[in-house]
């Protein structure tokens, strides 16, 4: 069994779906398994006519016991079933499959010529290479892909070993810790969307994702001042940042507002659902255990599944994103009392939701559920001290958890570090199992 790597791209037509469609194909040849996927990289195409569409790239790894010569024939047998038509040199095209590794196998000709003699120079190749096998080694240059990458940032690219024309290397700003290539958006950064990110844990989220470079834009209710405040601590990082306000207990909102956040910069790469109903502390502490439910159900429940149905599909047909829901960890274990009765109703489902979401969008788009413990945030830090007795007592790392500590999973989750996760809760406890 041999390991070998392509590199996928399509300019023409449903870019996803043909991409997706090659991989369906690829495995339903003799002899060929598709082992791992990257996720889909909008680019600008390089070289060409000019004002062709814009590429959706990928690459995937592969297992096959064919020989370099039968698995070219079978790369182009996929292509023609996509339509491609070759009649001009970079052209747009239905579908690109190009094999760029093959095993340590260094073959100047006759074709397949491999490794490719441009792949060293191509960051729309080397970036989603990078995320699947970031050590794969590049037998004539003897650099990993991930080498390979960093190099493109900061030298020209090395002489081919190979023969074949070099390409014009783009030029761009190093890859983001979030999404493998960079962003998508106008100013080359991922963009982020967290709901309910004026205050406490998704104040922070939208906090780190900004620290590392990512366009976010904040969510609030109606507090305009608030928004404000943290607009000022996004912008201070030298992020972009903008704000929306909506009510997202009302499901007639959700669709305009999805709209809305989509068109601020074109598209996002990370959508956070952390918007939730604050029953515990202010006026709606007294609330009835009825109202607190429908608050419950009409922003920690049906928002998510509203927003999160609405941004998959944005997600699906432009060909990658992640969304990250709120869970909360005893949503699983149950707790006593009317407010363990109500989040773990409410949670529940929105773990439930989630896992069925990941399973809807995937291979596409990963959605995971991120579900906290005792963080202290304002009820916390207001809680008696029978309730800080408990907190720490039922945490095995003996403290209460930090809203930050939560925004550090969430990057983690949004990065090409998390690629293999989709359909999960991440407990974010320290330690709880019960």
């Amino acid at each position: 069994m041999v390991t070998a790597y392509i590199a996928l791209g399509s300019n023409l037509g449903d870019r996803a779906g043909t991409l997706l469609g090659a991989v369906r194909a690829l495995n339903a040849t003799a002899g060929v398994w598709v082992v791992r996927l990257s996720t889909f990289h909008d680019t600008t195409p390089v070289g060409g006519p000019p004002d062709q569409p814009r590429f959706l790239n990928a690459a995937a790894e592969l297992s096959t016991t064919l020989g370099p010569e039968e698995l070219l024939r079978a790369l182009l047998s996929v292509e023609e079933q996509f339509g491609r038509v070759r009649t001009e040199k970079d052209g747009p095209r239905t579908l690109d499959l190009d094999l760029l590794l093959y095993d340590d196998l260094v073959r100047t000709g006759p074709d397949p010529v491999v490794p490719h003699p441009r792949m060293h120079e191509r960051r729309f190749v080397l970036g989603p290479l990078t995320e699947i096998a970031p050590q794969a080694v590049h037998p004539g240059l003897r650099k990993t892909v991930a080498e390979l990458l960093g190099g493109l940032f900061h030298h020209p690219p090395a002489p081919s070993p190979m023969k074949g024309e070099r390409e014009k290397n783009q030029t761009s700003s190093p890859p983001s810790p979030f999404m493998g290539e960079g962003g998508r958006g106008d100013e080359g950064k991922p963009r982020i969307l967290v709901t309910g990110s004026t205050s406490g844990i998704g104040r922070a989220i939208a906090r780190a994702f900004a620290a590392g470079g990512a366009s976010v834009i904040v969510h609030g209710r109606r507090s305009s001042e608030r928004a404000a405040r943290v607009l000022a601590e996004l912008t201070a990082t030298g992020s972009q940042a903008h704000a929306l306000h909506a009510d997202l207990s009302q499901a007639s909102v959700c669709e305009q507002f999805a709209a809305e956040a989509w068109d601020v910069w074109g598209g996002l790469d990370v959508v956070v659902l952390n918007a939730g109903a604050d029953t515990l502390t202010g006026a709606a502490a007294t609330w009835s255990f009825e109202r607190k439910l429908e608050a419950l159900l009409s922003v920690d429940v049906r928002s998510t599944m509203f927003l999160g149905r609405a941004f998959g599909e944005r997600m699906r047909q432009q060909g990658h994103g992640v969304i990250l829901t709120s869970g909360w960890d005893q949503a699983e274990t149950g707790m006593e009392g009317d407010s363990g009765q109500l989040f773990a109703s409410a949670k529940g489902a929105v773990r439930a939701f989630t896992k069925s979401l990941a399973l809807s969008l995937a291979p596409t788009v990963r959605v995971n559920c991120i579900a906290p413990g005792w963080i202290k945030t304002a009820w916390g830090e207001k809680a008696s001290a029978a309730w800080q007795e408990r907190a720490i007592r039922e945490t095995p790392l003996g403290r209460w958890g930090t809203p930050e500590d939560v925004a550090a999973v969430a990057v983690w989750l949004a990065s090409p570090q998390a690629a293999f996760l989709t359909g999960q809760v991440i407990r974010v406890n320290g330690g709880a199992v019960r």
